[in-house]
């Protein structure tokens, strides 16, 4: 088996999609259930680009984390680090979602957050020959609301720098994640010490660092190599190796966000491993990562789900090929 270039740490999770848009929970008349979570998500959408991914998670020994393991599997991601728990359940999230194709997580179906299986990550068997062989470990935040896994991301960083590998976090700040949200911001804060690249929306960035600007984030952070703020259909500012820019999200016939700026780190992280650090030494070059970013997220509107419409490298390619003046 070929070793994954990049390794996503985090939840793996059925979202469960409202079938009726507009309309808030209490209404919803049936759901449609797709494979999802962040990290897993980026691992699947990596692949679908053409570089290596492996996954590392933790899933319940039921018919959902089986569902779940099948997915990543017949997309090719490595599923040497994903562990079974044998009475905590798969994760299952509820979404509803607007007219417009925006959600809103809306519960668990009724479990408290920390009774699923992603909760207990154990960190004494993640696979260290995953880590010896990678180049750039991607990490959420929400896995550190439970303090078993967060003990995985913390082994999880001690061998990302023990073996040389590149960290990017992606906030993805979801409170109801969090069993006590006032304990997140501390946790999240440490984190920060062991980042490369920081991937942070617009409202995230307003939440931690009381500013948007991912210039003056980079500053106060003071090592990373990049931040990108992402605003949605607002588009990205960004500061790659201290060259700061703005890119205007593409227009795109939306029908579901599930996922999308998942594609974004995923088209960001893939130009880095086929391209190199070099791809972001210049202004013009780390737009162009960006904009192949910003499009790798905007394909993945058109469809719903997250894992599902996440497209090709060709499809990026013959997208992109029609914003050549872009």
């Amino acid at each position: 088996m070929t070793n994954p270039r990049v390794i996503c740490l985090g939840e793996v999770l059925f979202d469960c999609l409202a079938d009726q848009l507009g309309i808030p929970l209490e209404q919803v008349k049936s759901w449609t259930p797709y494979p999802g979570g962040a990290p897993a998500n980026v691992a699947c959408a990596l692949v679908k680009l053409g570089t290596s991914a492996g996954f590392i998670g933790c899933v319940g020994e039921d018919e959902p984390g089986n569902q779940l393991i099948q997915v990543l599997e017949e997309v090719g991601v490595d599923n040497r680090g994903i562990q079974c728990h044998p009475t905590a359940p798969t994760r299952q999230v509820y979404v509803v979602r607007s007219e417009k194709g925006d959600r809103s997580f809306a519960g668990f179906g009724g479990l408290d957050t920390s009774q699923f299986a992603d909760a207990f990550l154990d960190g004494s068997k993640l696979p260290e020959s995953l880590f010896n062989y990678g180049e750039f470990l991607v990490l959420g935040t929400l896995e550190l609301a439970y303090p078993q896994t967060r003990s995985a991301i913390k082994k999880a960083l001690q061998l990302a720098e023990q073996y040389g590998l590149k960290v990017l976090v992606d906030i993805n700040w979801r409170s109801m994640f969090w069993p006590e949200p006032s304990e997140a911001k501390p946790l999240i804060e440490e984190l920060f010490k062991h980042v490369d690249f920081l991937k942070i929306a617009k409202e995230e960035a307003a939440l931690f660092f009381d500013t948007t600007d991912p210039g003056a984030i980079t500053h106060r952070l003071d090592s990373v190599e990049g931040v990108l703020v992402t605003d949605g259909d607002n588009g990205c500012h960004y500061c790659l190796n201290n060259h700061e820019g703005y890119l205007p999200a593409f227009m795109m016939n939306v029908q579901d966000t599930t996922g999308a700026g998942d594609g974004f780190v995923a088209g960001f992280v893939h130009q880095l491993c086929q391209k190199g650090l070099k791809s972001i030494a210049t202004a013009e070059s780390g737009r162009d990562v960006v904009k192949y970013a910003s499009a790798v997220g905007g394909l993945t509107t058109l469809k719903p789900g997250a894992i599902a419409a996440q497209p090709t490298a060709a499809e990026v390619e013959a997208f992109l090929a029609q914003f050549s003046v872009f």
